[in-house]
């Protein structure tokens, strides 16, 4: 569980991981030696996993979203539904979820045409029994980091 200051030292790096020691150290009253001491640990204990680059889809191409939703035949483990799909690299995302579907998988694809094959090669996969898809019209809110839950 993060405290309050590396709370807003995270919140300072997901908004712009280039962001300098010296600029976080303003926005929380710390030194730049204070915040990289903090930054350090927070990645030793493995509370920060990573820093990267957060790329607009369409600007590589990427023009059609879409969710599907697996539902997988008995006794399918996430283990062999994560190594069924790691290998598909439009999907960004995929998550076990309570509810009917045993999985929801975010995808990204150049064009419907596009779309439509990922889904097809999805459906048949060997652990697949059926899947129900949805295409993103226009995306409203999206957050790399959302705060505490609390």
């Amino acid at each position: 569980m993060l405290n309050d200051l590396d709370e807003r030292i995270v919140h300072a790096l997901a908004e712009d991981a280039r962001r300098s020691y010296a600029d976080i150290g303003q926005l929380v009253g710390l030194s730049a030696p204070a915040v990289k001491r903090r930054v350090d640990r927070l990645r030793a204990t493995g509370a920060i996993t990573g820093f990267t680059v957060r790329v607009d889809p369409a600007a590589l191409g990427w023009e059609t979203e879409g969710f599907i939703e697996i539902f997988c035949r008995r006794n399918t483990s996430p283990e062999t539904i994560q190594r069924g799909l790691e290998r598909y690299h439009e999907v960004v995302a995929a998550s076990t979820v309570t509810g009917e579907a045993d999985a929801v998988v975010q995808v990204f694809a150049s064009d419907m045409r596009h779309f439509e094959r990922v889904l097809e090669r999805i459906a048949g996969e060997p652990f697949v029994e059926r899947t129900k898809s949805v295409l993103v019209l226009s995306p409203l809110v999206r957050r790399f980091s959302s705060g505490s839950p609390t």
